[in-house]
């Protein structure tokens, strides 16, 4: 769905996307992560024809969007990091009138008033929606048209634990559907949860690609927690369990002190992005 070769932005002597190589499959759900100033918002930036690289080549569907670009708009959505609605018009006005700027049937709106649980609100102006409920409607509007590819921006951030899995869930069944949807996120949990894989970018430069399971499997590290008492004071230590000394050390407290706790640490996805980004900015 999306081939970006050799993309390189840069802005006078700054260089924000370095060469930056990505194939991203047709019908799964891909994570584009990095931290702030890596290069993430150029780089959609450029997949939405919004800004004009210095050098490389991006193709969306086939469509070379250098050359395509009004072909490419008819199959994508954006869904932003921010609300840009008409705020004195209801939600179901907003829609319509989307709806028509696209050219789509008009029960499409009743369609994804219902999807995104707006349906109730769907006649009330939008300046009286909560944040939650117009980050509902901005998807909602995002897919009236049906779009090949979606481009998701921190979708669920601000939202409540109830939207957080309505959105989540929505994304995957619009990969089921056979949709692309492409996610920026600073949510590591939801990365874990839902990403079928994930690029991780840092200065403009891409530092690995592959499934969350893969990246925690090759970049594991193994710690154990302990809490004991010694001499009636409570101590709470952290030992790594792929180093000699701190196995050592971890055997000598469990022979000789009481032990309160014993704990395994479960390495996650964020710990993985730590590391790499750590190793990047520091």
């Amino acid at each position: 769905m999306i081939t970006i070769e050799n993309l390189t932005v840069k802005f006078d002597n700054f260089t924000a996307v370095n060469q930056l190589n990505l194939h991203v499959k047709r019908g799964e759900l891909f994570g584009f992560l990095g931290p702030n100033g890596a290069g993430k918002t150029t780089t959609i930036r450029v997949l939405n024809g919004a800004l004009k690289p210095n050098a490389g080549c991006v193709r969306i569907s086939g469509f070379d969007i250098a050359q395509q670009l009004q072909a490419i708009k008819t199959i994508v959505g954006y869904v932003c990091d921010t609300e840009n609605h008409y705020e004195e018009l209801t939600g179901r006005e907003n829609l319509t009138l989307f709806a028509k700027l696209y050219g789509v049937p008009s029960d499409t709106v009743a369609t994804w008033l219902a999807r995104l649980q707006l349906t109730e609100a769907a006649d009330v102006r939008v300046r009286g929606y909560s944040k939650g409920m117009k980050k509902k409607l901005l998807i909602a509007r995002e897919l009236l048209h049906q779009p090949q590819l979606i481009f998701f921006d921190e979708p669920t951030a601000n939202l409540d634990a109830h939207s957080i899995a309505l959105v989540r869930k929505l994304m995957r069944d619009l990969v089921a559907e056979g949709a692309t949807v492409f996610l920026t996120t600073h949510d590591m949990e939801e990365v874990e949860a839902i990403c079928d894989r994930v690029a991780i970018l840092a200065k403009g430069r891409l530092l690995e690609c592959d499934t969350p399971t893969a990246f925690i499997t090759r970049h594991a590290e193994r710690f154990c927690d302990v809490q004991y008492d010694q001499n009636g004071v409570t101590y709470r230590q952290s030992f790594h369990l792929d180093l000699d000394a701190d196995r050592q050390a971890l055997a000598e407290i469990v022979l000789k002190e009481h032990c309160v706790r014993v704990h395994s640490r479960e390495f996650k996805f964020e710990d993985v992005f730590k590391k790499l980004t750590g190793e990047i900015y520091t």
